[in-house]
């Protein structure tokens, strides 16, 4: 890498002081985690800042364990399970031996170092060892490149992306309020488009009646289907599980099994289903998942969680669909169900039984035609959504990687080069490494 004339690379070693450990007091004494001193494991870091922790330790905790206690503002970094997440602590606070406290030398700004460890999380990542859970040891951290700019820049490099990647964590905040609006959004012209409201300019001059009527009245068939004795096929009947049903639709791609085309027509003949049939999982969590079965196949088999319903001539195949979305009869039938807490299974014969709204084929065509224009104007938001996140996603990763370039700020001919900096340093060390001169002891007089 190219870097400015005032810059050096170096190593993390040269630039810090201390890399300090922690420990975990004895989990056989439950006194031990009965205090009010913060206790910092991995599972705390979430956030840049760590202002609390699940976990709080007692003092005789503190004094009887390998655990270190930490002042605030200090750099923390995980060494175990999440290599590349740093944090910086705001109160004093305990750390277990997952954590290790970076302790920057006089001269090198913390946030420097911080905003660096972001930017090399993934490389620091990949550097971990281990089978089950990665860990990174400290000779490995020490002798991580770095590159190091003049003190005075560190700082604006420091300033400088503190506000940038202020500003991008505020983007993605508001992108993220979007999506619950977009679905907001659909479920409210499901309940438009099966209350009558979406259609009422429509119906204006039309002796039009809506009417209520069971499924099994309106529907050529409702039916579940069931599980195969022999088992599947390397090919065949195209046989729909309930993971098959992903965003409303049909997805075979995922886990396709198959059975004989004697079982389909034989055993398993109740629950042959045709394209346009409409399926809805009965066995959840979650239940409410609904798809319109595709033209892929001529015919296709479900199992026992799902249930198919056929149009007939008074009711539109997508109409089912609508209705099924919105989840009306699904609510009714929970509620009426003595015990419905946390259920997550219905009967057939309660899918049989649903009460379905049925205005006429001429108004079930147009409310069809409404909702999916309504519905590709919320395709197209969503699309644009996910443009836009994906944008903002790559905002961090460039703005970190044309700081530690030496692009993001300009360079001070005034600043002292770093190449100074840390010759002050190793002196430093050099200083402080050297043994003390002993005096001599002062000869004694004999009385």
């Amino acid at each position: 890498m190219n870097l400015p004339t005032s810059w050096q690379a170096a190593k993390i070693s040269q630039i810090i002081d201390d890399i300090v450990g922690g420990g975990t007091p004895s989990k056989t004494n439950p006194e031990n985690f009965k205090g009010n001193i913060p206790f910092m494991t991995v599972k705390d870091m979430r956030g840049r800042f760590i202002t609390n922790t699940i976990d709080k330790i007692s003092k005789d905790a503190l004094q009887n364990s390998t655990t270190k206690l930490v002042p605030p503002d200090t750099l923390v970094i995980a060494t175990r399970m999440a290599l590349g997440k740093i944090a910086k602590t705001t109160q004093a606070t305990a750390i277990n031996q997952d954590i290790k406290a970076i302790y920057p030398s006089n001269g090198v700004e913390k946030r420097y170092i911080e905003h660096f460890w972001r930017y090399r999380a993934q490389y620091i990542e990949s550097i971990g060892t281990g089978t089950t859970v990665k860990g990174i040891r400290l000779e490995d951290i020490r002798s991580i490149s770095i590159p190091v700019a003049p003190s005075n820049e560190q700082r604006r490099i420091a300033d400088k992306l503190d506000r940038v990647l202020a500003r991008v964590d505020t983007a993605n905040e508001h992108l993220s309020r979007v999506a619950p609006l977009i679905k907001r959004f659909r479920q409210s012209v499901l309940s438009a488009a099966t209350s009558g409201r979406l259609t009422e300019d429509w119906r204006k001059n039309k002796l039009q009646e809506w009417k209520f009527e069971r499924a099994d009245a309106i529907c050529a068939k409702v039916q579940s289907g069931g599980t195969p004795k022999a088992g599947f096929s390397p090919q065949g009947t195209p046989f729909l599980k309930v993971y098959n049903i992903v965003n409303q639709r049909i997805d075979f791609d995922y886990k396709p099994q198959f059975i004989a085309q004697e079982v389909h027509e034989g055993e398993l003949k109740k629950s042959i289903t045709l394209p346009d049939d409409v399926l809805m999982n009965i066995v959840g969590p979650p239940l409410g998942k609904v798809a319109i079965v595709s033209s892929a196949s001529p015919s296709w088999n479900i199992n026992q969680a799902i249930t198919l319903f056929r149009p007939s001539e008074r009711i539109l195949s997508k109409w089912i669909y609508i209705v099924l979305c919105e989840g009306a009869p699904i609510r009714d039938v929970l509620k009426s169900t003595k015990g419905s807490v946390g259920q997550v299974n219905i009967s057939l014969s309660q899918c049989r039984a649903f009460s379905v709204p049925v205005p006429s084929i001429d108004e079930q065509t147009e409310i069809v035609r409404r909702v999916e224009k309504l519905f590709a104007f919320a395709d197209r938001l969503e699309k644009r959504l996910s443009q836009a996140q994906a944008a903002v996603q790559k905002l961090t990763p460039a703005l970190l990687a044309k700081a530690f370039r030496g692009e993001l700020v300009l360079q001070d001919p005034n600043d002292e080069p770093a190449s100074e900096l840390l010759k002050r340093l190793q002196e430093s060390r050099a200083d402080s490494a050297k043994p003390s001169r002993a005096r001599k002891p002062r000869a004694r007089k004999s009385p």
